[in-house]
Protein backbone atom coordinates (compact mmCIF):
# COMPACT_ATOMS: atom_id res chain seq x y z
CA UNK A 1 0.00 0.00 0.00
CA UNK A 2 1.43 3.76 -1.07
CA UNK A 3 0.39 6.63 1.15
CA UNK A 4 0.47 9.77 1.53
CA UNK A 5 0.21 12.13 4.65
CA UNK A 6 0.55 15.75 4.18
CA UNK A 7 0.44 17.77 7.60
CA UNK A 8 2.97 20.50 8.26
CA UNK A 9 3.88 18.67 11.98
CA UNK A 10 6.64 16.22 11.50
CA UNK A 11 5.75 15.01 15.02
CA UNK A 12 2.43 14.45 14.13
CA UNK A 13 3.61 12.35 10.88
CA UNK A 14 5.56 10.69 13.13
CA UNK A 15 2.95 9.50 15.40
CA UNK A 16 0.94 8.69 12.08
CA UNK A 17 3.32 5.95 10.98
CA UNK A 18 2.83 3.24 13.05
CA UNK A 19 -0.61 3.40 12.65
CA UNK A 20 -0.18 3.04 8.80
CA UNK A 21 2.13 0.26 9.94
CA UNK A 22 -0.89 -1.54 11.26
CA UNK A 23 -2.59 -1.25 8.26
CA UNK A 24 0.08 -3.06 6.17
CA UNK A 25 3.11 -3.61 6.99
CA UNK A 26 4.42 -3.29 3.51
CA UNK A 27 3.12 0.55 3.40
CA UNK A 28 5.22 3.02 1.99
CA UNK A 29 4.89 6.37 3.25
CA UNK A 30 5.21 9.70 1.45
CA UNK A 31 4.96 12.68 3.55
CA UNK A 32 4.69 16.76 2.40
CA UNK A 33 4.61 19.67 4.91
CA UNK A 34 2.70 21.81 2.39
CA UNK A 35 -0.47 21.73 0.14
CA UNK A 36 1.59 21.80 -3.14
CA UNK A 37 4.35 19.47 -1.96
CA UNK A 38 1.45 16.65 -1.40
CA UNK A 39 0.58 17.89 -4.85
CA UNK A 40 4.14 17.48 -6.31
CA UNK A 41 4.49 13.55 -3.97
CA UNK A 42 1.58 12.69 -6.07
CA UNK A 43 2.72 13.47 -9.74
CA UNK A 44 5.81 11.83 -8.59
CA UNK A 45 3.99 8.50 -7.35
CA UNK A 46 3.11 5.95 -9.33
CA UNK A 47 0.12 5.15 -7.63
CA UNK A 48 -1.70 5.76 -4.09
CA UNK A 49 -3.90 4.16 -2.33
CA UNK A 50 -4.46 6.75 0.99
CA UNK A 51 -4.31 10.25 1.21
CA UNK A 52 -4.05 11.88 4.57
CA UNK A 53 -4.74 15.70 4.23
CA UNK A 54 -4.47 18.40 7.09
CA UNK A 55 -6.97 21.56 6.14
CA UNK A 56 -4.62 24.41 7.55
CA UNK A 57 -1.36 23.21 6.47
CA UNK A 58 0.34 26.08 4.51
CA UNK A 59 -0.98 26.60 0.25
CA UNK A 60 -4.09 25.19 1.66
CA UNK A 61 -7.16 26.91 1.29
CA UNK A 62 -9.47 24.50 3.94
CA UNK A 63 -12.20 22.42 2.41
CA UNK A 64 -12.17 24.19 -1.14
CA UNK A 65 -8.41 22.76 -1.30
CA UNK A 66 -9.86 19.12 -0.71
CA UNK A 67 -12.35 19.79 -3.41
CA UNK A 68 -9.53 20.57 -5.50
CA UNK A 69 -7.23 17.99 -4.84
CA UNK A 70 -10.78 14.96 -5.14
CA UNK A 71 -11.41 16.49 -8.82
CA UNK A 72 -7.72 16.12 -9.59
CA UNK A 73 -7.75 12.30 -8.43
CA UNK A 74 -10.82 11.35 -8.05
CA UNK A 75 -10.24 7.81 -7.31
CA UNK A 76 -7.79 8.13 -4.62
CA UNK A 77 -9.81 8.17 -0.69
CA UNK A 78 -9.11 11.32 0.82
CA UNK A 79 -9.39 11.73 5.03
CA UNK A 80 -9.13 14.71 6.24
CA UNK A 81 -7.30 14.63 9.33
CA UNK A 82 -7.70 18.36 11.35
CA UNK A 83 -8.48 19.72 14.57
CA UNK A 84 -11.27 21.66 13.70
CA UNK A 85 -14.85 19.57 14.59
CA UNK A 86 -17.11 22.42 13.74
CA UNK A 87 -20.33 20.51 11.79
CA UNK A 88 -19.99 22.96 8.74
CA UNK A 89 -16.28 22.47 7.89
CA UNK A 90 -17.20 19.11 8.20
CA UNK A 91 -20.21 18.98 5.75
CA UNK A 92 -18.03 21.18 3.25
CA UNK A 93 -15.27 18.47 3.72
CA UNK A 94 -17.42 15.48 3.14
CA UNK A 95 -19.28 17.54 -0.08
CA UNK A 96 -15.93 18.31 -2.10
CA UNK A 97 -15.60 14.43 -1.65
CA UNK A 98 -13.79 13.07 1.09
CA UNK A 99 -14.37 9.69 2.60
CA UNK A 100 -13.70 10.50 6.09
CA UNK A 101 -12.53 13.38 8.77
CA UNK A 102 -10.62 12.42 11.90
CA UNK A 103 -10.17 14.87 14.28
CA UNK A 104 -6.61 14.92 15.76
CA UNK A 105 -7.71 14.71 19.37
CA UNK A 106 -8.46 10.69 18.04
CA UNK A 107 -6.28 7.62 19.25
CA UNK A 108 -4.67 5.90 16.96
CA UNK A 109 -7.07 2.76 17.91
CA UNK A 110 -10.21 5.24 16.42
CA UNK A 111 -7.65 6.48 13.62
CA UNK A 112 -6.80 2.60 12.42
CA UNK A 113 -10.79 1.81 12.75
CA UNK A 114 -11.24 4.63 10.69
CA UNK A 115 -8.92 4.38 7.91
CA UNK A 116 -9.74 0.81 7.53
CA UNK A 117 -13.33 1.41 7.25
CA UNK A 118 -12.26 4.07 4.32
CA UNK A 119 -10.20 1.79 2.80
CA UNK A 120 -12.82 -1.10 3.03
CA UNK A 121 -15.28 1.17 0.76
CA UNK A 122 -17.11 3.22 4.10
CA UNK A 123 -16.80 6.67 5.31
CA UNK A 124 -16.04 7.58 8.65
CA UNK A 125 -16.62 10.66 10.64
CA UNK A 126 -16.26 11.23 13.93
CA UNK A 127 -18.55 10.26 16.79
CA UNK A 128 -18.51 13.76 18.34
CA UNK A 129 -19.22 15.41 15.02
CA UNK A 130 -22.55 12.98 13.96
CA UNK A 131 -23.85 13.66 17.74
CA UNK A 132 -23.27 17.29 17.04
CA UNK A 133 -25.08 16.53 14.09
CA UNK A 134 -27.99 15.17 15.62
CA UNK A 135 -28.47 18.12 18.11
CA UNK A 136 -28.18 20.95 15.39
CA UNK A 137 -30.33 18.92 13.17
CA UNK A 138 -33.74 20.46 14.95
CA UNK A 139 -32.89 23.60 13.47
CA UNK A 140 -32.28 22.41 10.09
CA UNK A 141 -35.25 24.00 7.46
CA UNK A 142 -35.43 20.29 5.98
CA UNK A 143 -36.27 19.30 9.70
CA UNK A 144 -39.42 20.54 10.68
CA UNK A 145 -40.69 17.58 12.97
CA UNK A 146 -38.63 17.46 15.98
CA UNK A 147 -39.68 13.83 16.14
CA UNK A 148 -37.91 13.14 13.24
CA UNK A 149 -35.17 13.56 15.80
CA UNK A 150 -36.26 10.58 17.69
CA UNK A 151 -34.87 6.58 17.07
CA UNK A 152 -36.14 3.77 16.92
CA UNK A 153 -35.37 0.83 18.70
CA UNK A 154 -32.27 0.38 16.84
CA UNK A 155 -31.43 3.82 17.06
CA UNK A 156 -31.65 5.15 13.93
CA UNK A 157 -33.40 8.16 13.08
CA UNK A 158 -36.35 8.80 10.49
CA UNK A 159 -34.00 10.76 8.21
CA UNK A 160 -31.78 7.65 8.44
CA UNK A 161 -34.50 5.47 7.94
CA UNK A 162 -34.73 7.35 5.26
CA UNK A 163 -31.07 7.22 3.87
CA UNK A 164 -31.45 3.50 4.18
CA UNK A 165 -34.60 2.75 2.36
CA UNK A 166 -33.19 4.61 -0.30
CA UNK A 167 -29.97 2.88 0.18
CA UNK A 168 -31.85 -0.86 0.13
CA UNK A 169 -33.26 0.46 -3.64
CA UNK A 170 -29.62 1.15 -4.88
CA UNK A 171 -29.53 4.58 -4.89
CA UNK A 172 -26.01 6.21 -4.82
CA UNK A 173 -25.47 9.08 -2.32
CA UNK A 174 -26.43 12.05 -5.25
CA UNK A 175 -29.34 10.06 -6.10
CA UNK A 176 -30.40 9.83 -2.40
CA UNK A 177 -29.33 13.72 -1.90
CA UNK A 178 -31.65 14.53 -4.70
CA UNK A 179 -34.33 12.43 -3.75
CA UNK A 180 -34.98 13.58 -0.35
CA UNK A 181 -33.50 17.69 -1.00
CA UNK A 182 -30.26 17.70 0.70
CA UNK A 183 -26.50 18.05 0.08
CA UNK A 184 -24.90 15.33 -0.77
CA UNK A 185 -22.33 15.88 1.81
CA UNK A 186 -25.19 15.70 4.65
CA UNK A 187 -26.29 12.20 2.96
CA UNK A 188 -22.82 10.82 3.72
CA UNK A 189 -23.13 12.22 7.24
CA UNK A 190 -26.32 10.12 7.71
CA UNK A 191 -25.00 7.31 5.52
CA UNK A 192 -21.80 7.00 8.29
CA UNK A 193 -24.64 7.21 10.84
CA UNK A 194 -26.32 4.38 9.80
CA UNK A 195 -22.86 2.53 9.21
CA UNK A 196 -21.98 2.85 13.02
CA UNK A 197 -25.79 2.60 14.79
CA UNK A 198 -25.82 -1.32 12.74
CA UNK A 199 -22.34 -1.83 13.28
CA UNK A 200 -21.84 -2.39 9.52
CA UNK A 201 -18.52 -1.28 7.15
CA UNK A 202 -20.35 -0.70 3.75
CA UNK A 203 -23.77 -0.50 1.62
CA UNK A 204 -24.19 -4.38 1.01
CA UNK A 205 -23.76 -5.13 4.81
CA UNK A 206 -25.76 -2.49 5.45
CA UNK A 207 -28.34 -3.35 3.83
CA UNK A 208 -28.14 -6.93 4.65
CA UNK A 209 -28.48 -6.35 8.26
CA UNK A 210 -31.54 -4.21 7.83
CA UNK A 211 -33.10 -6.57 5.92
CA UNK A 212 -32.07 -8.87 8.81
CA UNK A 213 -33.81 -6.63 11.28
CA UNK A 214 -36.88 -5.91 9.06
CA UNK A 215 -36.10 -2.52 8.36
CA UNK A 216 -36.20 -2.65 5.03
CA UNK A 217 -37.69 -5.27 1.83
CA UNK A 218 -40.81 -7.58 2.58
CA UNK A 219 -41.51 -8.49 6.23
CA UNK A 220 -40.51 -11.16 8.25
CA UNK A 221 -42.46 -13.83 9.18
Amino acid sequence: MIAIIADDHPLFREGVKPVLLKLDRRVTLIEADDYPSAFAAMHKAREVDLALLDLNMPGSEGPVSIRFFHQRYPHIPVVVVSGEEGRGCMEKVMNYGAMGFISKSSTAAVMLSALNLVLSGGVYIPPQLLRQYGEMAGKEPDVADRRSLHTNEYGLTQRQMEVLTHLAAGLSNKEIAEAIHLAEGTVKIHVAAVYQTLRVNNRMEAVRMAEKLGLVGAPHG
